[in-house]
């Protein structure tokens, strides 16, 4: 499965897309639409560069949520669990309830646990609180 137009949509609304390297909110040197692989300080890109980057980063995203969840997903399902594990890794994707919860075929649990990821260093972020709540309504479209 790959991430639709809406799930790309939906990630490219919240990273935004900045062509300087800049240190985010959770303190990692990131570039374009969240891009995180190898950045330098003071590097910059182009938006087609910024664009590449994306493509390039969903792959990996789409590969691993594949290859986490071992229930049959819908396309909205899909494109908020990528938006999310691009957000905060896969590798918390991977430890979360919202992953035990969704392969125990509790959906609805599933999409309760969107909200709980809300912070960056201990601290609630209203844009987490704002993509939380449009991942769960992408995951429950």
């Amino acid at each position: 499965m790959e991430t639709s137009q809406t799930g790309i949509n939906l990630i490219k609304e919240f990273e935004g897309c900045r062509l300087k390297a800049y240190v985010c909110p959770a303190g990692v040197l990131t570039i374009g639409y969240g891009h995180t692989d190898q950045v330098k300080r003071g590097d910059e890109i182009t938006i087609s560069q910024a664009e590449r980057y994306l493509r390039g980063d969903l792959v990996k995203f789409e590969a691993d949520v594949s290859r986490l969840v071992r229930v049959p997903l819908t396309q909205g399902q899909f494109d908020a669990l990528v938006s999310f594990a691009y957000n905060v890794g896969s590798r918390a994707l991977s430890t979360s309830t919202l992953l035990k919860k969704l392969n125990a075929q509790d959906y609805i649990g599933a999409a309760h646990e969107f909200q709980r990821w809300n912070k960056a260093d201990g601290k609630v972020l209203d844009g987490l609180v704002k993509r939380r709540r449009m991942e769960r309504r992408r995951f429950e479209s």
